[in-house]
């Protein structure tokens, strides 16, 4: 009986890994047409936004939305099984790609339609449908992927992503230069409706086999449980203090499509160049994390990433005229992989088989600075310019040094 059981589960495993592969994969695709760091800040500004614009639509799309996760963390901890939550929040994702390619391909100029309301209620469906369907992924993953092959996963995942978005990129640059604004940025976005919605058709068949035991009663208690856990986890406080921190780092890209536009008067085929750029510092960072995975610890991944989101805004002001923004993009590649691999290995390191799910809204209750800076940002480049935000931005992050240290990865 005991071995027939090991089987089911095994099978099980394999069956969910499967899925959750072919969901990286399409969602890769995807990717491209739907970028939060280059497509949609692009499209934001062309429509007429400015910093402040791009900054409320960097802590939505970043910060602000994981930080709703303290209100979906303790109704979904409440649920023995998560598959209808996730499909949830994935397909109100789906629905939002679409609202905002219909609107882009009919509108017209001069027409009065409040184009930037409605591109930032679309926008504002889209993160908060990643974050309500955030809590329930880390949760079904945590329990398919075994601990000792969650670095192979994490890397693996990024050289799939980053496989397809190569192959993708040069198509979605080719959509982007082939019509005009607004149609351009339609196609954009039904592309990503489509690759996104086949995407989601791998998680239809996971199958939960270990129900979650941890219930919450509300926000409250979630509260009085994360002051808890607090206290008897030191590791989870450095580790909200490195996501408070370093956390800002991969809200930096919208801000240089900002600078390249303003100062530069940068264009679409621009903005596809900085997609191919940013596309190869992921994929490479990912093949060498995943060739050295038996070698490379977290804390590594963690420094180094530390160190490359401070390079960023040095290499924009370095004088000597205009700046290579290829470096950049590809840095800031190398810093979104790498923050994404290594922080949801120390997600699930530092958190539990049963509380994973609540670990996974204190991560997002935790996003206070990612939630504000953009904010602050943005207002602090239409008042003072972009020296004093590139400043403010190196000083959060070399303070994040200190909360690695502190988190003492072990794997």
């Amino acid at each position: 009986m005991k071995k027939n059981l090991t089987g089911d589960r095994f099978t099980t495993s394999q069956h969910n890994f499967t899925a959750f592969l072919w969901h990286a994969a399409f969602l890769a695709f995807a990717q491209n047409f739907m970028d939060i760091d280059t497509v949609i800040p692009a499209m934001l500004i062309e429509a007429g936004g400015n910093s402040v614009h791009v900054g409320i639509m960097s802590a939505i799309l970043l910060g602000g939305s994981s930080f709703t996760q303290i209100i979906f963390a303790p109704y979904l901890s409440n649920q023995a099984h998560k598959k209808k939550f996730l499909l949830l929040g994935i397909n109100s994702r789906i629905l939002s790609l679409l609202g905002l390619g219909l609107i882009l391909y009919f509108w017209q100029a001069g027409s009065g339609f409040p184009i930037l309301w409605m591109i930032f209620l679309f926008i504002t469906l889209f993160a908060l449908g990643g974050a309500f369907a955030n809590i329930s992924y880390t949760d079904i993953l945590g329990k398919s992927i075994e601990p000792v092959a969650r670095k192979s996963f994490f890397s693996s995942k990024q050289i799939i992503n980053g496989t397809i978005v190569l192959l993708s990129v040069v198509a979605a640059r080719q959509v982007l230069v082939s019509r005009p604004y607004p149609v351009n940025y339609a196609f954009m976005f039904f592309i990503g409706f489509a690759a996104l919605f086949i995407a989601s058709l791998g998680f239809w068949s996971i199958r939960e086999t270990v129900p979650s035991q941890t219930r919450i009663s509300g926000v409250r208690e979630f509260i009085d449980v994360m002051k808890q856990e607090l206290k008897t986890n030191p590791r989870l406080k450095y580790f909200l203090g490195f996501i408070n921190t370093q956390g800002i780092a991969i809200g930096f890209l919208p801000f240089v499509i900002l600078y390249a536009k303003d100062i530069y008067g940068t264009e679409s085929s621009d903005t596809g160049f900085f997609l191919i750029s940013k596309v190869l510092g992921s994929v490479a960072v990912s093949m060498l994390v995943f060739a050295f995975r038996k070698h490379v610890r977290y804390r590594y991944l963690l420094y180094s990433n530390v160190i490359l989101a401070l390079v960023m805004p040095l290499l924009i002001m370095l004088p000597g005229g205009r700046p290579s923004f290829f470096p950049v993009f590809i840095i800031g590649g190398v810093v979104y992989a790498m923050y994404s691999i290594a922080m949801n290995g120390v997600l699930l390191e530092v958190s539990g088989n049963d509380n994973r799910a609540l670990y996974a809204g204190f991560a997002g209750a935790g996003n206070i600075i990612p939630a504000l800076f953009p904010i602050v940002g943005g207002w602090l480049i239409s008042q003072f310019g972009f020296t004093v935000f590139f400043s403010l931005f190196m000083a959060i992050v070399f303070f994040s040094l200190f909360f690695v240290y502190k988190i003492n990865c072990q794997k």
